[in-house]
């Protein structure tokens, strides 16, 4: 059975395509499945609880907790048990919530505790389907990571035909199994891979900061293409702004030394760690609480004091077997000042990017690298998409790790 040990969170809402949701939950059992069902209170009136939880050999979780004894329905844990959240049907209303983050019932919590990819199947009327609002609510949820099962052309609820329709139990059974047996056959299935990202922002006074000008757009790309490849993904992310998708576990950290304590909890469970975080190399001496007025100081006078190298701290414990990648960002095409930091810093492998080519650097969403491993010619990339350079430098990284 391709779904033997995989626990499915499905995710059921207020639509008349719920009765569906019984021969869903029917074929993802003949699959091996072990399935949670989570029902918004609106679906309780298509589709009884007691029917489901018939089905599922498993109480039915609706509400935050139990009216009876008072016990509490844990939505952080129902997001660590599950391989896959999957809500079908989802209204417009609930992916509106799930967009915005709208947590006012115990599926859009769950939701939002989810480790697992999340992947939603609409069912609404066709006017419902296309409106401008739906449609924004979709396109923001894919931009978080959340895979959408297309609705369907048809016969609808309200007897008009058109797109709305929720795809049908069958279809949506054998995706999720294509899903889990391709991820299954990719080479880095069953490895855990930590990647470092973004800036770090060291505190001046409670206000001003020492940064830079990254955006994490590379290391988010890394964990992309590595998650893609079957991997199970842990990014130590600094501040930015982009949201990672909801399938890598993202650690938000700020500033040096809380990316050295998030990366040191992870690292020794990492098969491949990659440090592509621009780490500031210093941090103030004192920080001062409060914000410093600028009347009251002609000049402001720094100390400061240099922050740990995250890569090569960690470097000195690593295990049999992790395969260390750094990034070197240097003014000019500098091999020599790459290699000796990769060889410093204990690294197998270090990614160059020169700043004075153009259409590489920070906050730009192309790059242009030199790979870099021991006993080998370096390996100049043309300019590229981030998202073409985190796949060529995996290329590189499945080649080191072949048997």
């Amino acid at each position: 059975m391709s779904l033997q040990g995989k626990h499915i969170v499905l995710g059921i809402t207020g639509s008349i395509a719920a009765y569906k949701a019984a021969s869903l939950v029917r074929l993802l059992q003949k699959e091996g499945a072990e399935v949670q069902v989570v029902m918004t209170p609106a679906a309780k009136e298509f589709i009884t609880p007691l029917t489901l939880a018939t089905l599922t050999k498993r109480p039915v979780v609706s509400e935050f907790f139990d009216r009876r004894d008072g016990s509490w329905h844990s939505h952080v844990e129902l997001g660590l048990w599950a391989d896959l959240m999957l809500i079908a049907p989802a209204t417009a209303a609930t992916l509106a919530k799930m967009a915005y983050g709208v947590a006012d019932n115990m599926l859009i919590t769950t939701y939002l505790s989810m480790k697992a990819p999340t992947w939603v199947a609409p069912a609404m009327d066709l006017d419902m389907y296309c409106h401008p609002s739906t449609v924004a609510s979709l396109e923001r949820l894919k931009s978080f990571g959340v895979h959408i099962l297309e609705s369907q052309e048809g016969y609808l609820a309200s007897g008009l035909e058109g797109k709305g329709r929720m795809m049908e139990p069958e279809e949506i059974a054998l995706s999720v199994k294509k899903h889990f047996s391709t991820r299954e056959r990719q080479p880095l299935n069953g490895r855990t891979v930590m990647i470092t990202a973004g800036p770090t922002y060291e505190a001046i006074d409670s206000v001003r900061f020492i940064g830079n000008h990254s955006s994490g757009k590379m290391g988010i790309a890394l964990a992309e293409e590595a998650y893609s490849l079957g991997a199970t993904v842990h990014l130590v992310l600094g501040p930015t702004q982009l949201a990672p998708p909801l399938s890598i576990h993202t650690h938000r950290v700020t500033s040096a030394r809380e990316m050295l304590l998030a990366s040191e909890a992870i690292f020794s469970s990492a098969d491949i760690a990659i440090f592509a975080a621009a780490v500031a190399d210093y941090h103030p001496e004192n920080t001062i609480s409060g914000k410093i007025k600028r009347e009251k100081k002609e000049q402001l006078v720094l100390h400061l004091v240099k922050n740990p190298d995250i890569a090569a701290t960690l470097a000195q414990q690593r295990k049999r077997n992790q395969l260390l990648v750094g990034f070197a960002l240097e003014t000019s095409p500098d091999h020599e000042e790459a290699i000796r930091k990769m060889k410093n810093k204990g690294m197998d492998m270090m990614i160059l990017n020169s700043l004075s080519d153009t259409g590489a650097g920070f906050s730009t969403d192309t790059n242009k690298v030199t790979l870099l491993s021991p006993n080998k010619p370096p390996l100049l990339l043309p300019l590229e998409t981030k998202k073409e350079v985190a796949r060529d430098i995996f290329k590189r990284i499945l080649m080191e790790i072949a048997p």
